[in-house]
């Protein structure tokens, strides 16, 4: 989004100079005359290099925190469209201030405010702009938000308890394949050339890694190119809608990956929802909305068949049944919600009671994983020093 240099005064008469990213020079003159400024001059601002490849980048917690001043400017009793200029005209990052001038535009032509971020469904998500429409509907858009912010902090937090839990592994991986890549490419072929000048006979797992060594040296155009292969092989099958309900299928047969696969989604489906009931929406629309955020494709695809249930008489919780994805806990949750007219409240009980699951079996998965890399690289480090200096000990015998 571009950056304007505006030249403006105010009633006292003073000149000032203020700095505001917007879509045009025009949205520019009418924020600061809103503020009953007088704007003098506009000029775009070349000073800043623009970075492509991240300026449409919004994270999670910067949402997040538009969402509570956006929440909270409405409660004040700010217009939304006064709300998102005052949060526009401060935003550091510039693919929130690009998003937002967009919907401020479209908002002046008339549209709704969940109309105006439906373009930026995929940046954010169907979910939010879903629910600013039942909030629109039901007259009660700040407590919405308000639901929403606390589902996206949920959600967020999830995800950073599982990041925060595999980092040490990953660093482990990463150490072990980074050790054996220096070896094998800069140690050993080094002392390759040491052992030729004695002509020794060399150990067998001296050999085995030399030869391992130079294979991998000079056929490095080769691995390589099956990376590129295996890269552009596996985003092409992504794209293709069979070939990805069958990747993610695949996931589920891995050990703990179904428990884990699972249980993510019925958090997922059972939080979404109550968000989207809970705000007002229609049971079909959260329904096929809730279905979408199951992060497994094949597992979300099983659920498709809910609305269609629905619609010809059938409860929820039957619905869910003949899907055969949610476990018994979840349905006699759900079903319990039905009859008691608590749906929301048992919705999201369900959920923290299977994020609780999803992150007890990440941490007992971590807990296993973390030995084995350690005992990988330990083996690895034992197996390199054994085939660097068995040699070594053989020279020295034959040379007393």
């Amino acid at each position: 989004m571009p950056s304007f240099l505006c030249r403006l005064t105010g009633e006292d008469g003073r000149v000032l100079v203020r700095k505001l990213a917007a879509a045009s020079a025009a949205d520019v003159r009418r924020h600061f005359e809103a503020e009953g400024l007088c704007v003098l001059g506009v000029k775009r601002d070349w000073s800043r290099p623009r970075l492509a490849l991240f300026e449409g980048r919004i994270k999670a917690r910067e949402f997040i925190m538009f969402n509570q001043e956006f929440m909270a400017l409405l409660r004040a009793g700010y217009p939304a469209l006064r709300s998102l200029e005052v949060i526009a005209g401060r935003a550091k990052n510039p693919g929130l201030r690009e998003t937002l001038g967009r919907v401020m535009d479209d908002i002046r032509h008339g549209k709704s405010i969940s109309e105006s971020f439906t373009p930026f469904e995929k940046r954010f998500s169907k979910i939010y702009t879903a629910a600013l429409m039942a909030g629109e509907q039901s007259g009660s858009l700040p407590d919405t938000i308000g639901q929403y912010v606390q589902y996206a902090k949920r959600i967020d937090e999830t995800r950073r308890r599982v990041r925060s839990a595999l980092t040490y592994p990953t660093l482990l991986f990463v150490f072990a394949i980074g050790l054996l890549i220096v070896i094998l490419n800069f140690v050993l072929p080094n002392f390759a050339t040491f052992y030729a000048d004695f002509e020794s006979t060399l150990p067998l797992v001296t050999v085995i890694l030399i030869d391992a060594s130079l294979f991998i040296r000079r056929m490095w155009w080769l691995w390589l190119l099956l990376t590129v292969l295996l890269v552009a092989g596996v985003s092409r099958l992504r794209r293709q809608e069979k070939s990805l309900l069958w990747l993610e299928r695949q996931k589920l047969r891995l050990p703990l990956g179904r428990q884990l696969w699972l249980e993510s989604g019925v958090a997922l489906f059972s939080r979404t929802l109550g968000l989207l009931l809970g705000a007002g929406a229609s049971l079909l629309s959260s329904v096929s909305l809730a279905s979408q955020a199951i992060p497994n494709k094949f597992l979300a695809s099983r659920t498709t068949t809910i609305p269609g249930s629905i619609k010809n008489g059938e409860n929820l919780s039957d619905a869910m049944t003949k899907t055969g994805v949610f476990p018994s806990l979840a349905l006699d949750m759900v079903r319990i919600g039905e009859t008691s007219a608590n749906l929301v409240g048992m919705l999201r009980e369900a959920a923290d009671v299977y994020e609780e699951r999803v992150q007890s079996k990440i941490d007992t998965l971590v807990s296993l994983v973390e030995p084995v890399i350690i005992i990988f690289v330990g083996c690895l480090v034992a197996l390199m020093l054994l085939a660097v200096y068995l040699p070594i000990f053989n020279i020295i015998k034959v040379a007393r």
